[in-house]
């Protein structure tokens, strides 16, 4: 019997792998130009870590975590998240020593045992990003404008920005208690989770998708109506800034995030494209987190995507790779010349494919088609005798003489083949 993979933990195999790709491509591409670096993280961390940052009463802690004890009898978890592990980074480093404004993004796996679902695996991947040591708000809207940015440049019209304040650390908790106060009577319709974590973490009933939850929580009063007037100024501010920039956004007062570091401003960018699964990116401040992990008082923002769903958001667009040029050979000089040619190109930078089995020209000839390949060129004996062949412009059904030298092919390609060494994608130019 073959062994198969494990439930919720998927292969990305070639014709979706370079989509991602793409995704991992433009966000490079975007968040360098709005100043931040790459940092790479461990998938491993101390459990201490993500029980500290994310909180004891979370989902995540109680129920997801792929948690064990190693052979060194050390308490470890597969990162859930990546925010807890680039600011354990960021002042294990003292990167703050360097400049007290620091922006870092990162990509990779993260995991949580749960249903595996359409856009929701056990191993999943995220990207996001971070920014240190601003209380203004003009960066919250930045990073905001940075994400939509993301989504604008990959043509995505979906999804649309959702915004928030959780408050702070002063005005939280009176709100916390008017919430209680209000869910107490109506404690029998709540689900089961939201029952258990009505003491720890009331809010998160306001989000929740159950039935029974979005009727408790109808009327219940509001978090932007019990904002003190620093969370109120910086909220009012941030809407400010975005005003400027002219993003699109609407109000979600009943949002809350997942994790207990969150404070003041809170976003998600949401779509109704992919079912339950409606969040593609989320994140807000976490002003507190990076002195609760040890490091110095420092305000913090962030975000993270889910790749899966932005792939699936992409998923009518073509992101198939085309060879720049076939090469079909007839008898043994023809393929040693073909193989020396495909050879001399690559280095150059070109895709180049041939066929590996001397079959028929016809059958070559398929092969290229099969590829999509760009152009392609035939080698036989009568071309090696002149040093001319014909190049095949596969798309226009033209073709034209070109001298058998790699360097003579290589600039007409050139001349023909727009930014094919800029992007692997056969995409249509963005408007």
């Amino acid at each position: 019997m073959a062994i198969t993979g494990i439930k919720g933990f998927n292969d990305i195999l070639p014709g979706d792998v370079e989509k991602w790709q793409y995704i991992e491509f433009t966000a490079r591409k975007v968040f360098e130009s709005y100043g931040f670096s790459e940092i790479r993280i461990p998938i491993m961390e101390k459990t201490e870590l993500f029980a500290r940052s994310i909180g004891d009463a979370t989902d995540i802690v109680e129920k997801e975590m792929y948690s064990f004890v190693d052979k060194g009898e050390n308490r470890v978890t597969l990162r859930p998240e990546g925010t807890a592990s680039v600011m354990r980074a960021f002042i294990e480093h003292k990167l703050y020593a360097l400049d007290a404004v620091t922006k870092l993004y990162y990509m990779g796996p993260m995991f949580r045992y749960e249903r595996p679902q359409k856009g929701r695996y056990r191993q999943f991947h995220q990207i996001g990003a971070e920014v240190t040591g601003v209380n203004d708000p003009m960066v919250d809207a930045q990073v905001l404008t940075m994400l939509c940015h993301f989504f604008a440049e990959l043509g995505l019209t979906e999804p649309r920005l959702e915004i928030n304040s959780l408050g702070c650390p002063e005005c939280r908790p009176a709100y916390r208690q008017a919430l209680k106060d209000f869910l107490r009577s109506r404690l029998d319709l709540l689900c089961d989770d939201c029952k258990r974590r009505f003491e720890t973490n009331p809010l998160r009933a306001l989000d929740c998708k159950a039935t029974g939850c979005k009727e408790a929580t109808y009327g219940a009063p509001s978090v932007l109506d019990n904002l003190c007037t620093g969370c109120e100024d910086h909220f009012s501010t941030t809407k400010h800034y975005l005003d400027i920039a002219g993003a699109n956004y609407s109000i979600n007062s009943r949002m809350v995030r997942g994790l207990d570091y969150y404070t003041r401003t809170t976003f998600e960018l949401v779509t109704g494209l992919l079912g339950s699964q409606s969040a593609v990116a989320a994140g807000g401040r976490y002003d507190g987190l990076i002195s609760e992990l040890g490091g110095p008082s420092m305000p913090g923002i962030g975000f993270a995507m889910g790749v899966e769903r932005v792939a699936l958001l992409l998923s009518e667009k073509d992101f198939s790779r085309r060879p720049d040029l076939f090469i079909a050979a007839l008898g043994g000089a023809a393929r040693d010349t073909a193989f020396k040619i495909m050879g001399e190109l690559q280095v150059m930078g070109f895709g180049v494919e041939i066929d590996y089995e001397g079959k028929s020209l016809k059958s070559q000839l398929r092969r290229a088609d099969k590829f999509n390949s760009r152009f392609s060129l035939v080698i036989g004996e009568d071309e090696i005798s002149r040093g001319i062949a014909q190049l095949k412009d596969m798309d226009a059904g033209t073709q034209a003489e070109i001298m058998l030298d790699s360097r003579d092919i290589a600039v007409r390609l050139d001349s023909q083949l727009v930014n094919h060494r800029q992007t692997k994608w056969n995409l249509p130019p963005r408007p």
